[in-house]
């Protein structure tokens, strides 16, 4: 399997990367950021690009793609509505939009988060952008999406978030790292990882995965040839 990811220098998508770098079914990884992850890997090949709303422009240099995983987002706390619209709409519609133009019949995960509204109809704002961008991605005639409506996730293998606050949190709810790994609505970044990977090989009626159905999904690897 290729896989295109992006938002790797974040704490989602390098959770994703880390995962597919392990992993032997995935053979190709092409990484699309705005700056450099500094990860060094033979599978992985990375392509810088400053505006992702010209990220078409990236699609010579990319052979195929069965799959990609859309990790890239930014928080709504402090960003003007514009900002966040841009990164959380327009930039999404322009990867789709060009991960279909290389290959229709891939998959694409797209990480959203939990309270996102499909009727965007909520009085927060975030969540009817979110709730929208999910339903391009639906409707655009992928041969599969699967929108990942993440919450708590605890990092491992040395990931951190890029956010301070949240590296503060994350340091604080440390200790209880072992009590949160058995609640079912909590789940792990190389569970994620995993999880995004066996929605190619795995398929499910649901295309809204929160934790618990992310948890589930992660123990179909086990079957894996």
């Amino acid at each position: 399997m290729d896989v295109l990811i992006t938002g790797s220098t974040g704490m989602v998508g390098k959770s994703v990367l880390l995962e597919c770098i392990k992993d032997k079914r995935v053979k190709t990884i092409y990484l699309i950021n705005r700056t450099p992850s500094k990860i060094k890997n033979p599978k992985v090949s990375e392509l810088i690009i400053s505006d992702f709303l010209k990220v078409k422009e990236l699609k010579k240099k990319i052979k195929n793609c069965n799959a990609c995983f859309h990790c890239m987002g930014i928080t709504s706390f402090g960003q003007s509505s514009e900002y966040y619209y841009k990164v959380t709409f327009e930039m999404t519609k322009a990867i789709a939009d060009l991960v279909h133009s290389i290959n229709p019949n891939s998959i694409m995960n797209y990480v959203s988060g939990e309270g996102t509204s499909t009727t965007q109809s909520s009085m927060i704002y975030w969540a009817n952008v979110k709730g929208k961008t999910e339903n391009y991605i639906l409707d655009k005639g992928f041969k599969d999406a699967y929108m990942i409506r993440l919450g708590i996730l605890i990092p491992e293998n040395g990931i951190k978030a890029k956010t301070k606050v949240y590296n503060l949190f994350y340091m604080l709810i440390k200790p209880f790292y072992p009590l949160m790994k058995l609640i079912p609505t909590i789940t792990t970044s190389s569970k994620l990882g995993l999880a995004m990977i066996n929605c190619f090989y795995f398929p499910s009626k649901n295309k809204y995965l929160d934790n618990r159905k992310i948890n589930k999904l992660y123990l179909a690897d086990l079957k894996k040839p």
